[in-house]
């Protein structure tokens, strides 16, 4: 895999194009993905909302999760992602094989760290919103 990575994979709220740009991150196309061997999971506590879910993936054999990928405009870009996902301390991110019309890419993907994952959350309506955009 390239050190170099010029594509971010968005699972939940920032699957909404318009979210992305209020977060100062930019992009020059957005496209359907999927990230296979994970499942999305509404396991990520909140840290605004107690008791509220964000979303996350988790490695499942077969598992299947849909999202948008964005091609960024500077590799650096994902740092502007960065402090919305709480990286490194409630996110890690890491670069994974993402399915695309065009084929395969290699995107950044932020996935929960086990100390702020609790099951049996949900997620709030406004971040419903968001994903339904």
């Amino acid at each position: 895999m390239s050190l170099t990575v010029h594509h971010y994979f968005a699972y939940g709220s920032n699957m909404n194009p318009g979210r992305v740009r209020q977060r100062k991150m930019s992009f020059e196309s957005a496209d359907s993905g999927h990230l296979f061997d994970y499942s999305l999971r509404f396991n990520k506590r909140s840290l605004k909302y107690p008791g509220a879910a964000a979303a996350n993936v988790m490695a499942v054999a077969k598992g299947v999760t849909e999202g948008v990928v964005y091609r960024l405009v500077d590799p650096l870009q994902i740092e502007m992602m960065d402090p919305y996902e709480g990286y490194p301390v409630r996110y890690t991110r890491i670069a994974l094989p993402i399915v695309t019309s065009a084929g395969i890419v290699d995107a950044w993907v932020y996935i929960a760290n086990k100390d702020h994952v609790t099951e049996g959350l949900a997620p709030a309506r406004w971040y419903l919103n968001h994903l339904l955009a």
